[in-house]
């Protein structure tokens, strides 16, 4: 089994997930031979998506604070953020910081999931709606009537008609 999470002190975060940690050698697969490798052997253009739900959705917002140029958009859902007890919510994401000079959509979704996740969400949409540059869009859908097992399908679908209204 691997884990794509960054290391965590959390106690309780070790022992259910003891294979995580691999975040960091994971990204720079992504960013240093997939992209490249799906660019040499595909027609591709500039845009770069990911998407990422629960635990992935914790890899995108990773990525989103650490290395920020690596898609210009990005479909965050139900992202499990209680991961390492918050602490990628607590450090200033890089996208908000670097000035930023490329176009990049974010869309964050939440279903009815219980207040740490929910919270969360919202903690992480504030976080980025306090960046001031114009190139940054940040979109937000609580889907009320979804939880975090119906959520992916009905959030992806918002999300691209989002972005494909937003060009």
């Amino acid at each position: 089994k691997r884990d794509y999470c960054f290391p965590t002190q959390n106690q309780k975060d070790k022992k259910n997930n003891p294979s995580s940690g691999g975040s960091a050698k994971f990204i720079d697969f992504i960013g240093n031979e997939l992209e490249p490798y799906i660019d040499s052997e595909y027609k591709t253009n500039k845009t770069k998506t990911i998407i990422g739900q629960s635990l992935g959705g914790l890899l995108a917002t990773e990525i989103l604070f650490k290395k920020p140029d690596l898609f210009n958009k990005y479909i965050i859902i139900s992202p499990s953020l209680w991961w390492d007890d918050e602490s990628l919510l607590k450090i200033p994401p890089a996208i908000v910081k670097q000035g930023n000079k490329t176009k990049t959509s974010i869309f964050i979704a939440v279903g009815k999931e219980g207040s740490v996740m929910e919270g969360d969400a919202r903690k992480l949409v504030e976080i980025l709606k306090r960046k001031t540059n114009p190139l940054i869009k940040v979109h937000f859908s609580y889907f009320s009537k979804e939880n975090h097992a119906t959520i992916m399908h009905q959030a992806v679908y918002e999300a691209f008609g989002i972005f494909s209204a937003t060009k």
